[in-house]
């Protein structure tokens, strides 16, 4: 009994805060001291066909989607490296070290950097510039991975003809796959999320689905902002429900 009241407050402390944004979406007129919006319009879901809000969607997704990429397949083999070495802590302090600034203090030292190379204001430069701040994120989930045991199976492997590759496909990639996901998801939602960074080296130019949302707080909109937010959440969940499915699963399973 006790369980599924907890259970229920759980599912209401999320599902209560989406089902306000998503009622807000639809607001036009809150005036005080309403509770509720006092009328209902789609104006807002309107002006995803009159705008460019699909895409600043997808540039969002893209940039999210290669930051993610670029440092769980870098972060993997990188990690193995610093895991094994003699100067293993002395890596891991420097690792949580941009994690010490906030990010918008690190913008300001990639900025001077950034300028000279003529990236600031584009969005190679915004995908680099996530990339600097959420590399050591995943080099630190990997670390735990590497251990002494999957080095002796990996040694293993060769002894017996395996080259790198075959090793790599056969005994490496099966056990660390639950590893590559975590990464690729949680760096994926540090990209998804990021605003301070991302709106100094872009220069106001790289508008992702976050800066518009920010846009539209500081312009006193809460309609418009509801309707991004509600497209800003739909990538987490997606990937709640995807980490749920093929990791917390396959943990249990095993």
């Amino acid at each position: 009994m006790a369980r599924k009241i907890l259970q229920s407050i759980f599912i209401a402390s999320i599902g209560l805060p989406l089902a306000f944004l998503l009622l807000l979406s639809f607001g036009r007129r809150w005036p005080y001291p309403e509770i509720f919006p006092k009328e209902l319009s789609l104006a807002a879901w309107g002006f995803l066909d009159n705008s460019n809000m699909i895409s600043t969607f997808f540039l969002s997704l893209g940039i999210s989607f290669s930051v993610a990429l670029f440092v769980t397949l870098s972060a993997f083999f990188i990690s193995k490296h610093i895991a094994y070495s003699k100067k293993r802590n002395t890596f891991m302090v420097l690792a949580y070290i941009p994690y010490l600034l906030s990010p918008v203090v690190m913008a300001v030292i990639f900025q001077y950097y950034f300028i000279l190379v003529q990236l600031t204001g584009t969005t190679l430069g915004v995908i680099i510039a996530q990339f600097l701040i959420a590399f050591p994120f995943g080099v630190i989930i990997y670390l735990n991975f590497w251990n002494e045991n999957l080095k002796s199976i990996e040694e293993l492997s060769k002894t017996l003809g395996g080259n790198a590759f075959q090793t790599f496909v056969k005994v490496l990639y099966p056990l660390s796959k639950n590893a590559i996901l975590l990464c690729f998801f949680q760096v994926f939602l540090i990209s998804w999320f990021e605003y301070g960074l991302t709106n100094l080296i872009g220069s106001g130019k790289i508008k992702t689905l976050t800066v518009q949302v920010f846009n539209f707080v500081n312009e006193a909109n809460i309609f418009y902002a509801s309707f991004a937010c509600c497209l800003l959440v739909i990538p987490p969940m997606l990937l709640m429900y995807l980490n749920k499915r093929f990791i917390f699963f396959a943990e249990k399973s095993e």
